[in-house]
């Protein structure tokens, strides 16, 4: 049997490195996310020894109901249909998703 995926919207945001620095773009529920303590599900924060070297900023993780997701640059975060955060690789991005 075959299926089809229903139709959603979601939100969704691109972190390169740049965003990561300056968070002024940062859409609400991602600042949110980034204000949420471990191991508190949806909580968006940076490698255990540190978030910023010199001028590079560290990778973010994602806490999900499924453990901790590396966010990789310019991997898109999206916030699903229940509020769930999770990351997305560019190409599967593309693949998926259109602006709506």
């Amino acid at each position: 049997m075959d299926f089809r995926k229903k139709p959603v919207v979601i939100e969704a945001f691109r972190m390169t490195k740049e965003r990561r620095l300056d968070s002024t773009e940062w859409p609400h529920w991602l600042k949110t996310a980034w204000r949420k303590n471990l191991p508190e599900t949806g909580a968006l924060f940076c490698a255990p020894d540190g978030c910023v070297e010199g001028e590079e900023a560290t990778p973010l993780f994602i806490q999900t109901l499924e453990g901790t997701m590396r966010v990789a640059w310019d991997d898109w975060i999206i916030r699903g249909v229940e509020g769930e955060l999770y990351a997305c690789k560019p190409g599967i991005f593309a693949k998926t998703y259109e602006p709506a």
